[in-house]
């Protein structure tokens, strides 16, 4: 397979080539791989190869094939929370330098069930903590494949810059607090966060940052997203609690009759700061698409959630994840943290965190939880939301970079991700859809969000805008291979 035509698939049409025979797993691989070298030195998307790991599972898989749906098709994940055995996990943080999984979590075996290949793992800031993906443990930036003097997003910019860059259809990534939607938004992708719990954290943990976060992939396709949802949700064995159940098939839903919506959309963010143009511009122009699919849009306002004690509370429960990160890697490594392994906005959480009670940390939670039942109960009026992913367009390289206390970065990072988080805390499942680009040529991603548990009615709606507006085949000027630019 050549790499122009490699370009051209999404991941369920590449694993139907190797079904068919008409192409085998390592030569996907190798595509990839193709891809990778040619891209990686002006985006520093992948931070960890495991190539011969990689190509040892490529030829076993032509000798015992693989049935997943996304059979032979090359997989990055991401380097934080997913455990995938033998391959180096740092967390984005040089306290971790050299760290290997001795197993697989219960999603990468899901995920290795489906079919996919893991390859390597992408960049992601110290700890998941921050909105682009600049950490220094990769030794540079993870740049925008749309323009490289932008960030990809964060905290899964090298997924979904890897994605964006042609390097592979999908990505494995994760969302605390924006971190699925923030990258899709800037680098032109599909990313859903689902709901709470959907996907398995198991077996070492049982929730992150207090319940707000999840993983998924960042996708090119809709349908790609679907289908590893399918493959991936449902609770595993010991988890605290679970997602909603759904008994149908994701990807079933992209072809299901969709009943007209009713679309609150919201224009103003939650922290009362101004809104760029351009994403208030992206935000109407998707809903005047809704309408002329027969959906009606209304003007709405989110209810009070008290923007800055929302703040405080997201502060101390990353803080204190981090912390715990920083404590029991500390002591397993024998190491002790400093500011030469860890950024300072890391380094300053930790005190952070110690300068809080048990106490506090409960009254952080419990906001969380006031929030999810706000939402809930406003959600009943509506079928979807519809707002801005991000406050302004992709971020310039070092606009948010972690070399600041905490409080101030955490702050300011807020404002730039506040149409987010609050969903993180309710717990629903959220989209950013790539519908509009601005005359820079920047991709601006709009979010849409559905009651908890209904992924279903999000994926048959982006299933529908999809086909109204495709954007699959409108690459990054990285992604076109030298033929083809």
């Amino acid at each position: 397979m050549k790499l122009s035509e490699y370009l051209l698939h999404d991941g369920l049409a590449l694993a139907m080539l190797v079904r068919e025979k008409e192409v085998r797993p390592i030569e996907l691989l190798e595509c990839a791989v193709e891809q990778m070298l040619r891209v990686q030195p002006f985006i520093n998307a992948v931070c960890w190869e495991e190539l011969d790991m990689a190509r040892t599972v490529a030829f076993s898989m032509e000798q015992s094939p693989v049935r997943g749906s996304f059979a032979g098709v090359p997989m990055l994940v991401k380097d934080i929370m997913l455990a995938v055995s033998g391959f180096r996990l740092t967390n984005g943080s040089r306290l971790f330098a050299g760290v290997r999984c001795e197993h697989d979590s219960e999603l990468a075996a899901r995920l290795r069930r489906a079919g996919f290949n893991f390859f390597g793992r992408t960049t992601t800031p110290e700890f998941g903590a921050n909105c682009t993906t600049e950490s220094p443990a990769y030794g540079a930036p993870t740049r925008n494949p749309w323009d490289t003097d932008y960030s990809s997003g964060g905290s899964s910019g090298g997924a979904a810059a890897a994605v964006a860059a042609g390097i592979l259809p999908v990505a494995h990534a994760s969302d605390g607090g924006g971190s699925i939607r923030i990258p899709a938004a800037c680098c032109g992708l599909f990313g859903l966060k689902p709901t709470k719990m959907r996907n398995p954290l198991g077996p070492v943990a049982g929730e992150g940052w207090g319940g707000m976060s999840v993983e998924h992939v960042v996708s090119r396709s809709v349908r790609d997203s679907a289908a590893v949802l399918d493959a991936t949700h449902g609770a595993d064995l010991g988890a605290p609690y679970a997602a909603p159940a759904y008994m149908g098939k994701y990807l079933a839903e992209l072809e299901r009759p969709l009943q007209p919506l009713r679309i609150g959309l919201i224009l103003d963010s939650p922290s009362g700061a101004p809104v760029h143009q351009d994403c208030i511009a992206a935000v109407e122009d998707a809903a005047r698409l809704c309408e002329g699919l027969g959906h009606q849009v209304e003007h709405v306002t989110l209810p009070d959630l008290d923007f800055e004690a929302f703040g405080h509370a997201m502060r101390l429960i990353v803080a204190a994840g981090t912390s715990q990160a920083v404590r029991v890697g500390s002591a397993s490594l024998g190491v002790r943290p400093s500011l030469e392994s860890l950024e300072i906005s890391s380094f300053t959480s930790v005190d952070f965190a110690l300068r809080h009670s048990a106490a506090d940390y409960a009254d952080a939670i419990a906001r969380m939880h006031q929030v999810g039942r706000r939402l809930g109960t406003f959600m009943e009026s509506y079928d979807v939301l519809l707002t801005p992913t991000l406050t302004t367009p992709p971020a310039r390289i070092g606009r948010y970079a972690a070399d600041r206390d905490y409080v101030t970065h955490r702050t300011d990072t807020l404002l730039y991700t506040a149409f987010l988080p609050y969903f993180n805390a309710s717990g629903q499942p959220a989209m950013s859809v790539p519908l509009f680009w601005n005359e820079n040529g920047l991709p601006i991603g709009v979010q849409f969000v559905g009651r908890l548990g209904r992924e279903d009615i999000l994926f048959r709606l982006a299933g529908q805008l999809e086909r109204a507006r495709p954007w699959f085949d409108r690459l990054s000027p990285l992604a076109l291979p030298p033929q083809a630019g």
